[in-house]
Formats: C-alpha cells, structure tokens, sequence
C-alpha cells in the first residue's frame, strides 16, 4: 500500500515523527512558529509542541545556529531552519569552524549532532540573492554530512537517521520541489533511506547522466527524451554529496562509458567538477567519449523569467549535452 503526499508534506511528516517520537528534538528557526515556517513545514507545530520545542528565533542566522551547536553539546538534537542557502552565509564561522570540527579538536571526545535544514536552488523567480544553489561549498568541508533529498521518499526517510549521526548534517531542500507528488509507502520499514549512497533512478546502457537535488527531474525528463531517440541513458542521483559515493559513479560511468553530470551550481569550483575528476581518477580508461557537464550560466541569477530559465540547466540543454558525446 501506498499514499500520495507533496515534498512539503513528507519532509513535515518526517519532522513531526521526530518530534513526536524523541523528546530531545526540538526545531528552531526563523518564523518556525506562529508563522508555521516560510514554507510551511511547521505548520501547527508550535500548537502541538508548545514554544519550547518550537522556537521563533531573531534575524540572527550566528547567533540561533551557535545556540543550535551548544544544545547539541548539551545532548538535545536540534533542527535548525535556515529560511534560503544564501542567508546559511551568515552562519558559515558557526557550520564551517565550529559545528563541523568539534570532534576532530576534541581528540574525539565531543561531538555535534545538528540537522541545519536549508532552502536552496532558483527556478521561481527570487531573483540573484535568493537563487543559490551552494551545496558544493559544504560537500567541500570535512566534518559534516551533505544530503540532497531529491524525492518524495528521501524528503521523508533522510531527517530520521540523520538526526541519529553524531556529526551535524546540512539538508539542501530544493524549493522547486515542494509542490511535487509522489507515492509513498505506507510501511515503517520501507521508508528507512541510506544516507550514504547514491541511488540510480533510472537504467540505462548507453550514457550515466549524473546530477543531484533540483536538476534530477530535469535528468529524468532528458532521458525520456534521449529514449525516443535510441540513447538509453542511466540517471544516477547522488543525493549525498559528502560523503560522495565515488562507488556508485564509477560503477556507472564503467558501464555506460559516456557521463553528463548535471549542477544547478556555477561551473567554476563546481560539484560538477568534483564528480568529473573523480571519473578521470577512476574510469579514466574505460570512457568512449570526454566526459560533459550541465551547470548554471556563469552569472547571477536573472529575474525575469525567460532569462531565469536561460541561466538554469534545462533538459533541451541535458539532451544537446548527450548528444555530443556521440558526434
């Protein structure tokens, strides 16, 4: 048996679950509250739990990630809502340089474990200071768990096991998704996600087309794309991106012999590139064509809407992208 919830819907089952079911669990952020969270995650929650589980916070990412980092010293398990990825910069001396080396400045001795959940992509017309997409700023940081849930099931089965790790881990949740269906399994059991691995979600033969949160749907629809043509394409969703599962790329890339990898990031000091050299380190032998990347348009973000939609990666850009890799 199945349900269908939104991705919105999973990732506030999820939080209810752990709030409901563990009295160290608590969420903080800002407008979480009365407002019932600028995405309406929390909605209802503070009724329920009462405002010492639910926590308004001031306009102050340092100062309320900081208290997040001391409650998990403490022994609590806090989730922290950070409203958009470009305001987690205001955060980053309390991610980057205290929450993400306490265990390796302590000989072991403490550890952090923090959920920062964070908004990121473009896509809606935020324009350039709301339309980041820095996930691989983090995954470039020891210390921490970087996830990418990019599905109805991994909005629901990530927060579970990673408010379980001893280390914080910093949830990228993609704002164009949240509107989006999906079926999921009625079962405890079957909701339980492996933050650890990659996960292919769809098969192919002829080309690995690898890419992460926002961009997975766009891949999906490329490869349906590519199928009407004759290219049978496998679509790898790398949904943590630190740890990368480096595995799970080769394995594809050695069997399709052709990869894409798609990122909503820029492509300069890109995620993409990361996943490219580690192809070159890896499977470098086993590759038919030079492997290829999809990013951003090196600029900021545009407004309008035509312009938005030009600087983003897109399936007709997957596709053309594809395609090369066989001329």
């Amino acid at each position: 048996m199945s349900r269908t919830l939104s991705y919105r819907e999973a990732m506030r089952e999820a939080m209810h679950e752990a709030l409901a079911n563990d009295p160290r669990v608590f969420l903080m952020g800002e407008d979480v509250g009365r407002y019932g969270g600028t995405y309406a995650f929390s909605k209802g929650f503070l009724d329920e739990f009462g405002p010492e589980r639910i926590r308004d916070t001031p306009l102050s990412e340092l100062g309320f990630v900081g208290a997040a980092i001391g409650a998990a010293l403490g022994g609590m398990r806090p989730i922290v809502e950070v409203m958009t990825v470009n305001f987690s910069l205001l955060a980053l001396d309390q991610i980057v340089n205290t929450a993400a080396l306490y265990r390796h400045m302590s000989g072991g001795q403490f550890s952090v474990p923090l959920v920062v959940r964070m908004t990121t992509g473009a896509g809606r017309q935020l324009a350039a200071q709301h339309s980041h997409s820095l996930e691989g700023w983090y995954a470039h940081i020891p210390g921490i768990k970087v996830l990418a849930p990019a599905t109805i099931e991994d909005a629901r089965g990530m927060l579970a096991p990673a408010l379980a790790d001893p280390d914080p881990v910093v949830i990228f949740e993609h704002a164009g998704l949240f509107n989006m269906e999906g079926d999921l399994p009625d079962t405890r059991d079957d909701l339980m996600v492996d933050i650890r691995s990659a996960k292919v979600r769809r098969i192919g033969t002829d080309v690995a087309i690898i890419t992460h949160g926002g961009s997975l749907s766009k891949a999906l629809a490329a490869a349906g794309q590519l199928a009407a043509e004759g290219i049978s394409a496998e679509v790898v969703d790398l949904r943590v991106l630190r740890p990368l599962d480096t595995a799970a790329i080769v394995a594809a890339v050695a069997k399709c012999r052709r990869a894409v990898v798609v990122d909503e990031g820029w492509k300069s000091g890109s995620l993409a590139a990361e996943v490219m050299a580690r192809i070159m380190e890896n499977v470098f032998y086993e590759l038919d064509a030079p492997v290829a990347r999809v990013c951003s348009e090196e600029v900021p973000i545009p407004y309008a809407k035509h312009l938005e939609d030009a600087a983003l990666p897109q399936p007709e850009k997957i596709v053309a992208a594809v395609k090369g890799l066989f001329a």
